[in-house]
């Protein structure tokens, strides 16, 4: 498989794909388009004023598109910004004070305050959201600036037509604008993995400092390590449920880890999936604590958890039999090592916190 995204430019096709390797839902979907016309998408606008020059599009609420579009929210002059953002979500402060108003996305261009503005911040164009926020762009000439959200493979959405991409590596960038010329790039760092990292800065996932005699008479005995903790992807489309099954069975039994599903696994076949891992002796974590706050060491097939828990300094690998070819690349690209090889080492972090970066490349772009 070439160096690359396997749809470069071609939002649709991507879509086939997509919906391909979601075959149930994709008929649940159209079983339910045919019985009842779908409603159209809405959002609320929240409005900073005439004077506003910026759109900030907030596509999901899940963390890492929070890291990527709402924390530079904190860096950018709300009396500029205007926020695009599911029904009812609620803005941090300064800007729960902007004007709310709910809007049919496809009506979004011709919104009365819209005239002028001169960017638009997003994750993407792939959602109901970002897809309102790129036609405004498209139909008022603004710069679209994409903010990079999570680890690509070359199964990644691709980007919006002359969209300026703020990426987490020069090695992200050039990987998911290959074959593309229309595409600036900005490598702004990832702020999903520095605010993991920042635990670092006063110890979080570091060992204890050794008790000494001086602490007290009798030296407490050394914690029980933690067992190893699998984290499932058996959501994700990018690899077979089968293959997924295989390998996370393979690796918990043969060391030992407990399974934690990822949250997106509730449906019928992951719940079957995740009995017949009871069945074989696997044991599942279901505590729900965010994985922020997971101290065992973790394994898994290409999550962005592992970096997390590296840039926090704990351990973390990956593990798959016979990876294809692109997961090798993929490996390789973010620097994560394979179980039985060394911990997978904290990505570099910049001074400049990545969300500081976004907002002054936006903001800079509408002056």
């Amino acid at each position: 498989m070439g160096h690359g995204l396997n749809h470069p430019a071609d939002l649709v096709a991507w879509r086939r794909w997509h919906e391909s390797r979601h075959p149930v839902r994709a008929t649940a979907r159209a079983l339910r388009a045919r019985l009842r016309p779908a409603a159209p998408g809405l959002a609320d606008l929240l409005s900073a004023g005439p004077d506003a020059d910026l759109l900030v599009a907030v596509e999901a609420t899940h963390a890492s598109v929070s890291h990527a579009v709402v924390a530079p929210l904190a860096h950018l002059d709300p009396a500029r910004t205007t926020i695009l953002v599911p029904v009812g979500w609620q803005p941090p402060e300064p800007y729960a004070a902007h004007g709310r108003m709910t809007v049919a996305l496809g009506e979004l261009p011709a919104v009365t305050g819209v005239a002028g503005l001169r960017a638009v911040l997003a994750a993407g164009h792939y959602t109901e959201i970002g897809a309102a926020a790129f036609a405004l762009a498209e139909a008022h000439d603004l710069t679209y600036f994409v903010s990079q959200h999570g680890a690509l493979t070359p199964y990644a959405p691709p980007l919006p037509r002359a969209a300026h991409l703020l990426a987490w590596s020069e090695a992200d960038g050039a990987f998911w604008t290959a074959g593309r010329h229309d595409v600036e790039v900005s490598v702004a760092g990832s702020q999903l993995l520095w605010s993991a990292g920042r635990g670092l800065d006063t110890g979080a996932g570091r060992p204890a400092r050794p008790a000494t005699s001086a602490d007290s008479p009798a030296r407490p005995a050394a914690p029980q390590p933690l067992p190893l903790t699998y984290l499932g992807q058996g959501h994700a489309a990018e690899i077979s449920r089968a293959r997924l099954v295989h390998a996370a069975l393979t690796t918990c039994r043969g060391h030992g880890a407990v399974y934690r599903p990822h949250p997106s696994e509730r449906d019928v076949t992951s719940r079957a999936v995740l009995a017949a891992f009871e069945r074989s002796g696997v044991t599942i974590e279901r505590s729900g604590a965010p994985l922020v706050d997971l101290q065992a060491p973790i394994v898994s097939v290409f999550s962005t958890g592992v970096l997390e828990a590296a840039a926090r300094g704990r351990d973390a690998w990956v593990d798959f039999p016979r990876p294809p070819a692109w997961l090798g690349e993929f490996w390789e690209r973010y620097g994560m090592h394979r179980l039985g090889s060394s911990p997978t080492p904290a990505p570099a972090r910049d001074d400049l916190e990545p969300a500081r970066r976004v907002a002054e490349l936006v903001a800079g772009a509408a002056s």
